[in-house]
């Protein structure tokens, strides 16, 4: 028996070796800072104090569009779709560029694009979208937060390639990722699954200032969402330094998380995930918001809802996800979701904000 032992052993390492290194070469494992590549021609204007600047925030679902239910839109998973149409992302591209151009905000913080992923045929959407904008749009930046060659669920078989990008009218210095909190997995799973990031922009004033614009994505939600609160933690920690430092900031995204008040609104069976108390009082204990709390809970508020789930049980948009959360020197001019002709793009309607930016 031992002689047999000793192969049958080896045999198994071996397997776990080749299985390991397989593993490690399809996957993605991001630093928890990285300097980010600009996409920004030096002839871009620069900022000035005491501007207005206009800012919209949109989760795009990789332009998969509405005319589905996916298999992740399910708490089961038992969604039956799994990709969309190419006609269908073509029509949503068209709509997204549509709705940019018409409103033409100057910084743009979108989320879910997608790059080489086989649920969204290969695309490089960002590269498909600034065909569409360059015009508007010099710089740009970009940020993975879900990256493999291979995933081995069996509704994905493929690579994804999911990222954050920010499109700006003006100069952009330099752009990095911070990696936020991962939600707790065996390592095996922990290698395949989503990484939420802060895509963060640093935008220099004509004076020698800078403001700071972040964009980002949490984790969805699920059964156990205790990584929201880790997410919502780190994020306020960086707020609060560019706070402490003088630096005016804004951030924009989908995050995921209700406003107070909305969790008792939503039928029992779409509650999963969200919690009673939002984690987001984290941060609209100490900063302003868009929407507001009393927007979005008083007599309104539907005009400040933003999701509108691929579920066949909603009909139309029933909560609010994505927000605008500011620095206390910027004042507010106006905001608003743009819902009437949205919602046939996305899962998600564009937030927009309009600031003015502070004189020291």
């Amino acid at each position: 028996m031992p002689r047999l032992l000793r192969p049958t052993l080896l045999g198994l390492l071996l397997v776990a070796a080749v299985l390991a290194s397989l593993i490690y070469s399809v996957t993605w494992r991001p630093d928890a800072k990285e300097v980010l590549a600009l996409s920004c021609p030096a002839t871009a204007p620069v900022l000035v104090p005491g501007q207005a600047l206009k800012v919209m925030t949109w989760n795009v679902q990789y332009l998969a569009g509405k005319r589905y239910v996916f298999w992740y839109n399910l708490v089961d998973g038992s969604g039956p779709d799994l990709r969309p149409t190419r006609e269908d992302m073509a029509f949503s591209l068209d709509e997204v560029s549509r709705v940019i151009r018409d409103e033409q905000p100057d910084l743009v913080l979108l989320q879910e694009l997608d790059e080489n992923a086989k649920a969204s045929d290969y695309q490089d959407q960002l590269a498909l979208l600034q065909e569409r904008l360059v015009d508007l749009y010099p710089c740009s930046t970009q940020a993975f937060t879900w990256k493999a060659d291979l995933v081995p669920d069996w509704h994905i078989l493929g690579s994804v390639g999911r990222k954050l990008v920010t499109l700006s009218r003006y100069q952009i210095e330099h752009a990095e990722r911070l990696q936020l909190p991962v939600a707790e997995a065996n390592i095996i799973s922990r290698q395949f699954q989503p990484k939420p990031a802060l895509l963060v922009n640093y935008l220099p004033l004509n004076d020698g200032g800078q403001i700071i614009a972040i964009n980002t994505q949490f984790d969805a939600p699920s059964l156990d969402n205790s990584n929201l609160l880790h997410q919502m933690q780190a994020t306020g920690v960086l707020l609060d330094k560019f706070e402490s430092q003088g630096t005016p900031w804004l951030i924009g995204g989908d995050f995921n998380l209700l406003p107070i008040g909305q969790f008792l609104r939503l039928p029992a069976e779409l509650r999963a995930g969200y919690s009673p108390d939002s984690e987001l009082h984290l941060l609209w204990e100490k900063y302003p918001m868009v929407p507001s709390n009393p927007e979005a809970t008083g007599i309104d508020r539907e005009l400040w809802l933003t999701h509108f789930p691929n579920d066949p049980r909603v009909q139309a948009p029933d909560r609010t996800l994505d927000y605008l959360f500011y620095s206390p020197k910027l004042q507010r001019i106006e905001a608003y979701v743009r819902q009437e002709d949205t919602l046939s793009i996305s899962d998600h309607l564009p937030v927009m904000g309009r600031f003015l930016l502070p004189i020291d």
